[in-house]
């Protein structure tokens, strides 16, 4: 009976691990898909492509994608969803505009400044996050999540290399990246707290259809000539897939089994993948400063993460 007990013990010991491994497989590949997404962008750009065409293909296409996955779930697999109120439907559309936001501001820095410096500045979601959850949770900030922000701060001047006095950044793509790092928080915030009652697919759905409309706006205001229909056949399909597409479904499956502490920490591999992609394709200089500013950045947020994973642990 002792030795039955102790095997089930077992059993269920490796299910678990086995659960949490794919968990981390999962969020590390979303976040691996969002890394990608700023050199494609800039690829697109090097080919004559706009702005406006980068974001109303890859949002149109990620539409159509996410469409096509939840009529698969609901008709061919039979799957019951639930059906969101019109309050909900409203909210994620109206939350969604952060994701349009952060697309058309991320996409926009990334033409006045690198890559790699891009992604450090839409990181800086570490240290904003803190200030918006003081103001709407109102919670103040314990030693380790200050601590993790000053490291934050210090490895984000590393890492953009401002410490060397040589070295001047664009002003507008400074402040459009950290523009892009006010929405995406906005859009963490929103999706860990609206509707989350409905499916992941549901919920992603309607938040890029919010992100749509800005995109779309922004778009018809400011595409000047014609509109390139190239761009859906050459960047569309990959923008969509790797950056509206693959990560939510990922990331929304990874999370539940792994948790919210790990699933954070690896999710900063999107970090260390984006510089990696910029120095392979766009042949840009990280420096080894820079690179030390970017691990003291995942540092910072496995500081904050595993502290909160104690948190849940203990519950």
């Amino acid at each position: 009976m002792y030795r039955e007990k102790l095997i089930n013990k077992k059993k269920k010991k490796y299910m678990i691990k086995g659960k949490v491994l794919k968990g981390v497989l999962f969020v590390v590949l979303g976040a691996t898909s969002y890394g990608m997404l700023a050199t494609f962008v800039r690829m697109a750009y090097n080919e004559g492509y706009t702005t406006a065409e980068a974001t109303t293909s890859q949002f149109a296409i990620g539409i159509l994608g996410l469409l096509a996955i939840l009529l698969f779930k609901t008709k061919v697999k039979k799957q019951k969803l639930k059906k969101a109120t019109r309050k909900e439907m409203f909210s994620l559309l109206l939350a969604g505009l952060s994701t349009g936001t952060t697309s058309i501001f991320y996409y926009l820095a990334v033409r006045y400044i690198p890559v790699s410096i891009g992604i450090v500045l839409l990181m800086q979601t570490v240290w904003i996050g803190v200030i918006v959850e003081m103001i709407v949770d109102g919670k103040k900030p314990g030693v380790a999540k200050i601590v993790a922000v000053m490291i934050v701060l210090i490895g984000t001047l590393m890492a953009t290399n401002l410490i060397n006095a040589d070295v001047h950044l664009d002003w507008r793509g400074v402040l459009l990246g950290l523009l892009a790092a006010v929405s995406f928080t906005t859009t963490m915030f929103a999706s860990n707290k609206i509707a989350i009652r409905l499916a992941p697919i549901k919920r992603s759905l309607f938040m890029i259809m919010g992100g749509a409309l800005v995109v779309f706006v922004f778009g018809l205001f400011t595409q000047v000539d014609p509109y390139n229909f190239q761009i859906f056949l050459k960047w569309g399909f990959v923008l969509a897939l790797f950056g509206t597409i693959i990560p939510p479904i990922l990331m929304n499956l990874g999370f539940p089994l792994c948790g919210i502490g790990l699933g954070s920490i690896v999710s900063s591999a999107e970090l260390p993948v984006s510089v990696l992609m910029a120095y392979m394709f766009l042949h840009e200089r990280v420096t080894a400063i820079q690179w030390l500013g970017i691990l003291l950045i995942i540092l910072a947020i496995i500081i904050m993460n595993l502290r909160l994973k104690n948190k849940l642990a203990t519950k």
